[in-house]
């Protein structure tokens, strides 16, 4: 059995610990429901504007197609992994890093796969395996939609030259504090809009129906990469803090178990001082 000072230091650090967990459990809590709130409050306007682009989009003719729809032969893929900056929320990352090496090893194991980091810890692993085209970790110190353009604009272009033959989005959807979804999502091309029946409204269009398609597709698409962002940075709020609320909770158990553990040693140590000073009395009355 360890000695007592032993113990006691090792109480002292899982305390230690404790309050740092506890402390970084609060401040991810305080983050989370900000971020929850703009994933929320923007999922509306980003289903809306999608289900606005299939109703104008299902209409139109095959051949009035624009250049971010051209299907052509997929030999090179580009990934977009999506994680966060720092550690300490659990499977967070790893579960995105798997998926990633998951796509270029398996799924297009025959192709050219590039990646593009949006996230340190996505930079640092795929980079010691894979080309990563950039890494645009910064993008969480001011995550506005403006600065997500530049980076849907960068893919736009990169798509149109034909640098790349189909664009991957990897990121974590956020349901609640404790599930996040690892979603794999085409980006670009964009998905053909199967033809609805069910859209009979006779609507007016001004200026005309495919140049408000042309209009509203790169908006969608500047969307589409935003609410990723958000999504990931939602979720990785809510991993950390779930991840930080089972630490805590597995330090004040291993806690209560160590100052159990120093309470038997004490009583054994006193127990034995006792009986050494009995056996001493008695010796001395012999």
């Amino acid at each position: 059995m360890a000695n007592l000072k032993e113990i006691r230091n090792r109480i002292a650090s899982v305390s230690s610990t404790m309050q740092i967990t506890s402390a970084m459990k609060m401040v991810s809590a305080a983050k989370l429901k900000k971020a929850q709130d703009a994933i929320t409050s923007m999922r509306p306007y980003a289903n809306k504007l999608t289900e606005l682009l299939q109703s104008l989009s299902a209409s139109l003719d095959a051949d009035e197609g624009n250049k971010f729809s051209t299907q052509r032969e997929i030999n090179k893929v580009l990934v977009v992994s999506i994680t966060s900056n720092r550690g300490l929320c659990g499977a967070f990352n790893s579960n995105i890093i798997k998926e990633s090496y998951n796509l270029a090893n398996e799924t297009y194991s025959d192709k050219e796969v590039s990646f593009l980091a949006i996230g340190k810890k996505a930079n640092d692993a795929l980079s010691k395996k894979y080309d990563v085209i950039g890494n645009h970790s910064t993008i969480f110190d001011d995550l506005t939609f403006e600065n997500s353009s530049e980076i849907a604009q960068m893919l736009m272009d990169k798509f149109v030259d034909a640098d790349f033959d189909k664009i991957i989005l990897v990121y974590n959807k956020f349901k609640n504090a404790a599930t996040q979804i690892i979603m794999n999502e085409q980006f670009l091309p964009i998905v053909p809009v199967e033809n609805t029946t069910n859209i009979n409204v006779d609507y007016i269009y001004e200026p005309s129906q495919s140049q408000i398609v042309e209009t509203l597709i790169p908006k969608s698409l500047k969307t589409q990469i935003y609410k990723a962002i958000r999504d990931s940075f939602a979720s990785e709020h809510g991993a950390r803090m779930t991840a930080m609320h089972k630490a805590t909770d597995n330090a004040t158990e291993l806690r209560d178990q160590l100052k159990l553990t120093y309470n038997k040693a004490r009583q054994a140590a006193i127990t034995n001082e006792i009986l050494e000073i009995v056996g001493g009395a008695e010796a001395l009355n012999n």
